[in-house]
Parts: structure tokens; C-alpha cells; sequence
């Protein structure tokens, strides 16, 4: 009888530990399969591709790769995993063309030392490593370089260096045209680097717009020069970490917007979201069919002058928000469609590691009363039998 206990003892602790096991592997690996198999790429409406097939380009914003400073290591292993096992599930199995990133990649990057730089680049490319035929193209976010008061050429010209990026760049995928924009030199201050950088978009609206208007009108052709850059005759689409000037996110809507509390914030013009003056400019010079931006952490999405639709990308983080999600884009020259996918929700994953543990202890109980229980049997049953 004894035997039979131990095997039965040895065999629901074996149940139990691999019942554990089979919980870790789900909620630290299996669990994104489900939910980005969910995801499909949109597809877009009629013929607007005549023939080119459409560009496929993922969106995410504000990973905030914690620093040395604030960032303790047991939040940084949680969090990274999560971002980790979120990027490469969705790389595997959406096989995007093109990631672009829109800002806010670290968190101390505005005051890292070279040596937490260094290393902070380190875990960022683990995280998101991703095959040579996949361009993954990062926007400065203001955690990333500083605000605007923060911000200098050291710590602009090092992430720049590293990702191979500028402060303002024309990006174009099977003429698809996208405008990249360091947010925090849009202060219209004049300062160094806010001066160059607004010459250099200038610019490159006009080259834009000479290349997009100038087979339509003869008035272009003669205002443009032959030395200008060229570019496909496409609409742009801006990325960039501020939101345009919108007064609060009280008209944005959705399972990932704001909080009904947080949604009537005012937001404060070259913090939260570009001054009205940056914003027209913008809209002015490059007349985008599309803004795509991030900074706030929530998802929204605004009609700036009836016609330049923005949207906010939330962060794809755990630790900025419970349900991390990113965006799936289709674009052609002429048109885009959108989706979004949606990551596990952390709160999802607590649940079932808390159910695990509850189960795991109530088994734990019921066997040691059993034990017990059959421990008093056995012994009063012999003391019986010594009786007679």
C-alpha cells in the first residue's frame, strides 16, 4: 500500500510540474500565435495597383526599451520577451516588406552614456532582428534623442548614424512615397537644428510636388529646376512621432483609445502634439494622403482639413498599455488600406498564470489531506489487526 502511495504521489507531481511547463511554453511563446494569425493584410479596392503588386508595410510605435537608469531587470526581461516573441511571431507569419518603427525605440536615450547607448542598440537589435530582405526604418522619437530643450547633434547624429536614418528623408517602396520628420525639430524656434531640418523638408516638399504636379500642369514644369531630386508621381505619406496639433483625444474612439479620463487632456502644442503653425506647414508643403504617428501611446484617428487623415499607432509595449497592438498597411501609388492587429492582452496572460497557481495548490492540498487521511486509515486499520 505503501508503494502504490509513492507511484501515486510521484505521478501527480510529474501531472502537476509538466501541467506547469505546458502553461509557461503557452503564455511565453504559443499565446501570439492565436492572436496574429487573427491578422490579415487589407487588400486594396479594384485595379489602383495597375499591375505593380502592392506595397505590404508594418507599423509600431514607442517600444521604450528600458535604460540603466530607471529600467530594473526584471521589468526589462518581461517587457523585451514580450516585444520579442510580438515582432518575430508577426515576422514569420505576416512576412511584411518593410517595418517602420515611429519613434520613441528606447527610453533613456535622451541621457544614455556611449557604453548603456552601446547596449541599448545591443538589445534592440536582438529584439527586432529580422531577415535581409525585410527593411525595418526607425523615426527619432523624443525618448530617443530628447525634446526639443534636450535635443542636441551628439545625440541626434548617433541615432541617425546607427539606423541609418536623417531628420528628414524621402523614403520610396514601389513608388510609394514616405516622408520621415524628426518631430521634436519642428519647434519653429529656429534653432541649429530646427532651422536645417525645416530647410531640408522644404525641399524636399518641392522636389515632391514637382514630381507629383509637374505632368499635370505646364506652370510647374516652369517653376521646377531639372536638377531636382525625383520621385514617383504618388502622394506622400508622413511618419512621424508627434501626432499633428489636435486639441486632446476626445473624438478618438476604439477598445485601445485613451481612457474616458485621459481623453479630454488638453495636450500641450511641442509636447504632446505639434504646434498648430509646424502641423499647416507640414500639411501645406507635402499635402499627404496619410499621416501616420505615435508619441501618445493610444490609438486615434483624426481628419485634418477634411481630407489628410492621421493615425495614431498605440505602443507595442506591455508596459505602456494592456493591449499592444500594431498596424498593418497595403499601399499602392494611388491608394492604401489599413488594419489593425491586435497582441495578447497582459492581463490575459496574468489570469492564466494566477488560475495555473491556484489549481496547482488546491491539488497540492487535496493531495496532502488525502495522505494524511490515508496515513490514519493505515495506521488505525494495523492497530486493529495487532489487536486481534
Amino acid at each position: 500500500m505503501h508503494g502504490l502511495s509513492c507511484k501515486c504521489k510521484w505521478g501527480l507531481t510529474f501531472i502537476m510540474f509538466l501541467s506547469v511547463i505546458c502553461v509557461f511554453i503557452f503564455c511565453e511563446y504559443l499565446i501570439y500565435y492565436p492572436a496574429i494569425l487573427r491578422c490579415s493584410w487589407p487588400e486594396l479596392n479594384g485595379d489602383s495597383g495597375k499591375g505593380v503588386p502592392p506595397l505590404r508595410a508594418l507599423f509600431l510605435s514607442d517600444t521604450h526599451l528600458l535604460g540603466a537608469i530607471k529600467g530594473h531587470w526584471l521589468d526589462k526581461l518581461r517587457r523585451e520577451w514580450q516585444m520579442e516573441r510580438s515582432f518575430q511571431t508577426a515576422l514569420g507569419l505576416l512576412q511584411p516588406e518593410v517595418v517602420f518603427i515611429l519613434g520613441d525605440l528606447f527610453d533613456e536615450g535622451k541621457w544614455s552614456s556611449p557604453k548603456d547607448w552601446e547596449d541599448d542598440v545591443r538589445r534592440f537589435k536582438q529584439i527586432f532582428r529580422h531577415p535581409s530582405d525585410v527593411e525595418l526604418i526607425a523615426i527619432i522619437g523624443n525618448h530617443d534623442i530628447g525634446f526639443h530643450h534636450e535635443m542636441n547633434w551628439y545625440k541626434l547624429e548617433r541615432f541617425e548614424k546607427v539606423f541609418n536614418v536623417t531628420s528628414a528623408r524621402i523614403v520610396t517602396n514601389k513608388g510609394v512615397n514616405f516622408v520621415l520628420v524628426n518631430s521634436m525639430a519642428m519647434h519653429g524656434d529656429r534653432c541649429p537644428i530646427c532651422e536645417h531640418v525645416e530647410n531640408e523638408l522644404y525641399s524636399l516638399s518641392q522636389a515632391l510636388n514637382c514630381s507629383v504636379l509637374s505632368h499635370r500642369s505646364s506652370s510647374m514644369r516652369t517653376y521646377c529646376q531639372d536638377d531636382m531630386q525625383k520621385f514617383p508621381h504618388s502622394s506622400p505619406i508622413i511618419l512621424q512621432h508627434y501626432p499633428l496639433y489636435r486639441p486632446n483625444d476626445a473624438e478618438c474612439t476604439g477598445q485601445d483609445a485613451a481612457s474616458p479620463e485621459e481623453r479630454h487632456q488638453v495636450f500641450h502644442e511641442r509636447y504632446d502634439v505639434l504646434s498648430q503653425e509646424a502641423s499647416q506647414r507640414l500639411l501645406w508643403w507635402f499635402q499627404p494622403r496619410l499621416i501616420l504617428s505615435g508619441h501618445t501611446h493610444s490609438a486615434c484617428k483624426v481628419i485634418h482639413d477634411n481630407k489628410h487623415p492621421e493615425i495614431s499607432v498605440p505602443s507595442f509595449s506591455w508596459r505602456n498599455r494592456n493591449n499592444p497592438s500594431f498596424i498593418l498597411g497595403t499601399f499602392s501609388p494611388t491608394d492604401f488600406q489599413l488594419a489593425k492587429c491586435f497582441l495578447p492582452e497582459e492581463s490575459s496572460v496574468v489570469v492564466i498564470y494566477c488560475s495555473t497557481a491556484m489549481v496547482v495548490s488546491l491539488l497540492l492540498t487535496a493531495h496532502l489531506h488525502f495522505s494524511k487521511t490515508s496515513m490514519l486509515l493505515a495506521t488505525s486499520l494495523m492497530g486493529k489487526h495487532k489487536g486481534f
